[in-house]
């Protein structure tokens, strides 16, 4: 709805601008409307014609002194509204002779005109100029066109083409003059404050759409049009014909070429990026909406010659155009009509479209060091609109803009080197968005790849330079596509060939973090399907493996947490890196690694077939682990019961070695009852681990180490019991009950379990005597 509001309030602008430009109309209708305009001006909820909020821009209207304001300060002028330029066009009048004489003749020309000022009223050839502000003047040829004089706003149109392209020349003729001045002196400047792409009057628009219409519009629409009909010819719904309609047009020269030419001038233009929100939306959909309506013309000779003028003029015209060499780090980038210039060119002068396109990615606002404007200039922009950066609202779909042409480029570019490498390099060095690089690098990816041809290994080469080059980017920052990112270079780099899976193993520590590195690079580089896709021989795998490996064991050493377990499924194979990868979590378990980490590197060891090593990672893990007396549901208790099960299984040395460690580990008693129950019911070693010879006998209760785990399981019980009955509720006393029966069962594994047993409920009931509904209860179960 906002954007709706914003854009009636911009028509409303326009249109009043329309009315009070009436050629015809009279002094007090416009006194009238004066008065009205300024009424809704002074409007609090009047609309600013930016959409969000006043510009300081001069008064450009009254480009002319033909007012009593056209001199007026305009530091003290109010911010400018939707209604601003109306009033301020209330000012103008037709009665300049030169413009009567202008729109009434197509006769109008002075042959003995010398063109030798800026301001000249004729051109070289002696036809008619018209020197004034270029959006009012085309603000002119709407009203006329609005207020039914088609051939009179034909003829004001052609004499504006005709000044612009002067200008041009003389600009370009200017800057050249500087350049030989000052060979060394890099400078440039905003010579145009306000754009004609997305200005409120729409000049650019106006003048496009009013050249074409006299084109494809029958004679007979033209009403007292006799002198220009009769070269018009007919021109048939989009198919123009270039035919010299008007007698101050050169041989060649049509509606349609000047149509195309004046929107090149206007889309090349070098002009600031506007404040606003709503303007430099704007700006972008006033872009592509002409480009839109160039794109229904179809080129044809005439007009490639054209295109080559302005795109030639585009390169060289310095800080006059869009695309000169250096510009200003504000001004709208050049990325949409770049890419549509590109791929006009492209069919018939590759080098200069290249040219165009290889300017046009720039995108200077996000340089550091980007120029700012020459400050020896009265309109250097720093005094305009200082410290905007970076308000550019509309950066996203510049940046989105700029990926578009990278990309035109790249698929044009599939089968020739030396564009490739010019490309690539462009891209690594105006294109700051990893996300727009990482689809560049799949484009580029998918355009070697195509299946209906071998892949283009130079495209592939370049897809992996970039991806290296996100990688590198996104590195130390987080980035939810990363590991996603990790994966595809992976692909790509496979597709390369193995000399670039083994570079950039080699080069890990600069594009990946050590987990990436081990639990994806390595472990797909070592999978079947790559050796498979690869085609290697048995040299190339183990060359690979030694990389993979290397690899492997610098990640375990940096990350041994999250890497090692993944360092020795790599370095299965290789005994000596094996040895190496088990040291390093030796090493690290009694520093850096948590208990959960080296359980999961233990059980590994167990089905690797390293018991052994798995019980001394076991024992390891034990001493960092912790549980409470109420934590019988913790998920380290799987862990305790497998380390347990598995010293068990190794021999009474081992099971005694552990038993201390639990029972300083552990003090829920249900986890250490479950411990003590496991251990009566089978003789250690029993399972018979590599052949391992037993003695046959159970361990004894009473003698160390199932001594000491019985004690401390019925110890557990005991201040298991008196924690609950501090902040027991009476719901709670059914579960408590079973919970002394299960105690009872531990009690009575000692020889004097019994009587200790009877001493703890006796105790209980003494010290508890408070809570008589639980006493009684326990009474009943226990006597």
């Amino acid at each position: 709805m906002l954007e709706i509001y914003f854009f009636v309030s911009f028509k409303l602008g326009a249109l009043w601008m329309c009315i009070v430009l009436n050629p015809h109309c009279k002094l007090e209708q416009k006194a009238s409307w004066l008065k009205q305009l300024k009424k809704w001006n002074s409007v609090d909820v009047c609309p600013w014609e930016d959409g969000n909020h006043g510009s300081e821009l001069p008064n450009l209207t009254n480009a002319l002194p033909q007012g009593a304001n056209a001199n007026q300060d305009s530091s003290n002028r109010p911010h400018r509204t939707v209604f601003t330029r109306a009033i301020e066009a209330c000012d103008l009048h037709w009665q300049d002779s030169h413009l009567q004489h202008i729109i009434s003749s197509d006769l109008y020309t002075n042959y003995c005109y010398h063109d030798d000022t800026e301001n000249s009223l004729f051109d070289s050839r002696g036809w008619p100029l018209w020197h004034e502000h270029v959006p009012t003047a085309c603000a002119r040829v709407d009203a006329l066109r609005s207020h039914g004089y088609p051939r009179e706003a034909l003829r004001l149109a052609i004499a504006i083409v005709n000044t612009l392209r002067r200008q041009q020349q003389k600009q370009l003729e200017m800057f050249r003059t500087q350049k030989k001045e000052l060979p060394h002196k890099s400078i440039t400047s905003i010579t145009n404050l306000e754009g004609w792409v997305g200005h409120p009057l729409d000049p650019v628009g106006t003048l496009f759409s009013s050249l074409m219409e006299a084109c494809h519009t029958e004679g007979e629409n033209f009403s007292g049009f006799s002198d220009f009909t009769e070269h018009m010819g007919q021109c048939k719904s989009l198919e123009y014909q270039h035919l010299s309609a008007h007698k101050l047009l050169e041989e060649g020269e049509s509606y349609v070429t000047l149509a195309v030419e004046v929107a090149l001038i206007g889309l090349g233009q070098q002009r600031i990026m506007p404040d606003g929100l709503y303007t430099q939306e704007k700006v972008c959909r006033n872009e592509e909406q002409l480009i839109s309506k160039l794109q229904e013309i179809e080129l044809d000779d005439t007009l490639v010659k054209i295109f080559r003028k302005q795109a030639v003029f585009l390169l060289e015209a310095g800080p006059y155009s869009g695309l000169g060499e250096i510009i200003h780090r504000e001004s709208v980038p050049m990325h949409t009509f770049a890419k549509y210039l590109f791929t006009s060119l492209l069919p018939h002068d590759a080098e200069l479209a290249y040219k165009i396109a290889l300017r046009a990615m720039r995108l200077l606002v996000l340089e550091s060091t980007a120029p700012t404007g020459d400050l020896t200039r009265p309109h250097h922009i720093a005094s305009v609109v200082p410290n905007r950066y970076p308000r550019w609202f509309t950066l996203s779909h510049i940046e989105s803009q700029q990926c578009e042409l990278a990309s035109t480029m790249l698929t044009a570019a599939k089968g020739d080197v030396r564009r490739l490498e010019t490309v690539l390099e462009s891209i690594q060095k105006n294109i700051h968005s990893s996300s727009h690089i990482f689809k560049l690098a799949q484009d580029a990816f998918k355009i070697a790849t195509l299946m209906d041809s071998l892949p283009d290994i130079t495209l592939l080469k370049v897809s992996l330079e970039l991806g290296l080059q996100v990688m590198r980017m996104t590195l130390s920052t987080l980035n939810w596509r990363r590991r996603e990112m990790v994966r595809w270079l992976v692909t790509c780099a496979t597709e390369v060939g193995v000399y670039a899976l083994d570079s950039i193993m080699q080069s890990w520590f600069t594009l990946f973090t050590p987990t990436e590195a081990t639990s994806i690079v390595a472990t797909t580089v070592m999978s079947n399907s790559t050796i498979v896709r690869l085609h290697l021989d048995c040299h190339q795998q183990e060359k690979l493996a030694s990389s993979a490996r290397t690899l492997a064991l610098q990640c375990a050493m940096k990350d041994p947490q999250n890497c090692a377990l993944s360092a020795l499924t790599l370095c299965e194979k290789d005994h000596i890196a094996f040895e190496t990868a088990y040291q390093i979590v030796l090493d690290a378990a009694t520093t850096g690694m948590s208990y959960t980490q080296l359980f999961t590197i233990a059980r590994y060891m167990e089905h690797r077939g390293y018991p052994m090593r798995a019980y001394k990672l076991a024992t390891l893990a034990m001493t960092h682990l912790n549980l409470s007396y109420n934590q019988d549901t913790h998920p380290a208790i799987n862990d305790v019961l497998w380390a347990c099960a598995l010293s068990h299984s190794l021999g009474k040395n081992e099971l005694a070695a552990i038993i201390p460690l639990v029972v300083k580990s552990v003090k829920c008693a249900t986890v250490l009852s479950d411990i003590l129950r496991r251990c009566t019911l089978t003789t250690p070693g029993m399972v018979g681990l590599h052949g391992r010879r037993n003695s046959g006998k159970l361990m004894s209760l009473d003698k160390a180490p199932l001594r000491q785990l019985l004690d401390a399981t019925i110890g557990a019980y005991i201040n298991t019991t008196h924690s609950r009955l501090t902040h027991i509720s009476p719901r709670h006393y059914s579960e408590f009950i079973e919970f002394l029966s299960k105690a009872r069962e531990t009690f009575l594994m000692a020889h004097d379990g019994h009587i200790q047993f009877t001493q703890f409920i006796d105790n209980l009931k003494q010290i508890y005597k408070g809570k008589k509904k639980l006493m009684m209860l326990v009474r009943e179960r226990f006597g």
